[in-house]
């Protein structure tokens, strides 16, 4: 059994969803949003979110953490700035001694959903059907889940590969 940190960076909201892998069975255990002020400085907002993953390492002790990548999108100034919060993201647990991945946004669709072009109605419905009882108040919470979703189903099709090859 493993527990595992799924991030979906933002610099106002940083979703975070934390569930239980134990095979192909998975348990949720908790999310929510980290939102920083937007009156704050760049600066004191990166520092904000460090420090509430910080918090979420110590409580919740995950054994592997996973973020979702960065789109780019038409606002440069808009995607540099979510380049700072995903930044943080990988930094944090990787500071915490936490090993960190990275996956795109279709992939996290595609593990979850079964179509790396479904909308966020779509994605959040399937991680309530896969984790009964999440709490998921906001999209961005529901984006973190699945991306830990999609990290527990790589990592289950890779320890069959791997027993799969030794026995070979």
């Amino acid at each position: 059994m493993i527990k595992l940190l799924g991030i979906d960076p933002g610099l106002r909201f940083t979703g975070w969803g934390i569930i239980e892998a134990d095979g192909n069975r998975l348990r949720h255990i908790a999310d929510g949003v980290i939102a920083t002020d937007s009156d704050m400085s760049v600066a004191e907002r990166l520092k904000a979110l460090h420090d509430a993953l910080q918090a979420l390492f110590a409580v919740h002790q995950p054994d592997e953490a996973a973020v979702e990548e960065t789109y780019v999108n038409r606002n440069g100034a808009a995607t540099l700035k979510l380049g700072y919060a995903r930044g943080v993201a990988l930094l944090a647990p990787a500071l915490a001694g936490i090993k960190v991945v990275e996956y795109g946004a279709k992939a996290v669709k595609s593990a979850v959903v079964g179509n790396g072009n479904a909308d966020k109605t779509q994605v959040e419905m399937m991680v309530r059907r896969l984790l009964p009882g999440a709490t998921i108040k906001r999209a961005d919470a529901a984006d973190a889940l699945a991306v830990a979703i999609c990290h527990a189903h790589h990592r289950a099709s890779k320890s069959v590969w791997a027993a799969a090859e030794r026995r070979a």
